[in-house]
């Protein structure tokens, strides 16, 4: 059984921005060294990546999937091009107010990987926000805090791609 990151897309792998929401591609930027350190994870280690976002009302007029897709596909081709290859991805479409269980922190869209075919309690949720904390809870298995805040229940709480590589390569 091998174990999963489940990695968050937004904060985690390309930065946020104020509006909450990357729908040109000139908005988008990666975080300082997470393309070396996730290759270096994905050579080095057995983990299983699965790319699991939040994308909130994708395919409304507010945020139609013309401007999600390119931006979606340019990601994936950076990733790929460095030798990063997820073995899934999973996106939510849904607000927050809609309380659907696919939304992170519900786990509607992860529940295949709860079959007992994968090693859930050593795979980690890694993800700037709260609510990947809480997903790690909720599929049960630990989380890797992206943030400055040192006060959650993630096993890790780092700023630096580097510090995650260490930790899960220890």
């Amino acid at each position: 059984m091998r174990p999963i990151l489940f990695i968050d897309r937004d904060g985690t792998i390309i930065h946020e921005t104020e509006d909450e929401k990357i729908e040109r591609i000139e908005k988008l930027t990666f975080l300082e060294e997470v393309l070396f350190y996730l290759r270096k994870i994905q050579e080095e280690t057995n983990y299983l990546l699965v790319m699991v976002t939040n994308q909130d009302g994708l395919g409304t007029p507010g945020f139609p999937e013309e401007e999600f897709w390119p931006v979606q596909d340019f990601v994936v081709r950076m990733l790929e091009g460095e030798r990063i290859r997820f073995d899934a991805i999973h996106i939510d479409e849904h607000y927050e107010s809609d309380n659907h269980p696919n939304r992170k922190p519900g786990i509607g869209m992860l529940k295949e990987y709860l079959s007992g075919t994968y090693d859930i309690p050593n795979s980690y949720v890694i993800g700037d926000r709260l609510s990947d904390v809480q997903l790690a809870s909720n599929l049960g298995c630990k989380a890797i805090h992206i943030s400055s805040l040192k006060k959650t229940d993630a096993v890790l709480t780092t700023e630096s791609w580097k510090d995650i590589y260490k930790f899960l390569c220890r």
